[in-house]
């Protein structure tokens, strides 16, 4: 890892870089309760190795950046938005690709609209921007999270089982769920955590709804990608997205869940490289 601590505004934030600064920037912002780890390293790797400089950071209450006590975080989702144009802004990077995956999909289009300037592109990956008329996650999901109170925060094994059963519950029919590496990356993300059951602050963060009512006014060009298995956020979210965002192209993942599955890095990547290399 090439980790890079950002000190600003009164809050510290985690970044990885991947590539040579002189290339495009991509910026990865990961979902709830996720820190970067999650973005793995391969899929960085080979995402760098089309010619692009990738930047991934651990969010607010995740990973190795600012965390608040459980239960109480201390920021609103525009803050985290404005930390995405920190990170830019630490690495000298006056534009950027954003690539979002769920609550970082609902990021990248509130940053597309708040900081248009910085913005090239926007890869919008398992996400929303959560209009009502939309249908919800499917109850299992919703049984299976309000369980997370059960969980010892301070007992490793705990936290990886965790894990585990949540990619098992989320992942689509396609693929097949990798335990051990899910539970190696869970048991990482445990260890370089600064506290761990912060996570859960995320489901409990407020605001944005001014920007995603906005949706239509996004004019950069976009790409959607999503899984028609998606029981957190059904992919009836990514065809009302792509009808809202002029221009949106959206990319169909047949029988894949709510993932970054390895299995469709190819064809992500592929997808990536030619949104990043349309003429500005």
């Amino acid at each position: 890892m090439n980790e890079r601590f950002i000190k600003v505004d009164g809050i510290h934030i985690c970044t990885d870089s991947f590539g040579e600064p002189v290339n495009p920037a991509i910026l990865l912002i990961m979902g709830a309760q996720s820190s970067m780890i999650w973005w793995e390293e391969e899929f960085c790797q080979r995402l760098a190795d089309t010619g692009r400089y990738v930047i991934r950071y651990d969010n607010r209450d995740v990973g190795r950046s600012t965390t608040y006590e459980p239960g109480h975080p201390g920021y609103t989702f525009e803050d985290m938005a404005d930390d995405a144009v920190r990170v830019l802004d630490a690495y000298k990077i006056e534009q950027a690709h954003i690539i979002g995956m769920s609550m970082g999909g609902m990021l990248a289009q509130m940053i597309a609209l708040r900081h248009p300037g910085r913005v090239l592109t926007i890869t919008l990956l398992a996400t929303s921007n959560f209009a009502p008329h939309l249908p919800p996650m499917e109850e299992r999901i919703m049984d299976f999270f309000s369980n997370m109170g059960v969980i010892d925060w301070s007992d490793k094994q705990s936290v990886v089982e965790f894990a585990i059963n949540r990619s098992k519950i989320l992942t689509g029919s396609k693929h097949i769920c990798n335990e051990q590496k899910t539970g190696m990356l869970a048991g990482k993300e445990f260890e370089r955590s600064n506290n761990i059951a912060s996570m859960s602050n995320h489901a409990l963060v407020t605001g944005g709804e001014s920007y995603l009512a906005r949706t239509s006014e996004i004019n950069v060009p976009a790409l959607i990608i999503h899984g028609t298995e998606d029981p957190i956020i059904p992919y009836e979210h990514a065809e009302h997205v792509a009808q809202e965002i002029p221009g949106a192209v959206l990319l169909t993942l047949e029988g894949a869940g709510h993932e970054l599955h390895e299995d469709d890095w190819d064809i992500i990547i592929d997808a990536v490289s030619e949104l990043t290399s349309m003429p500005n």
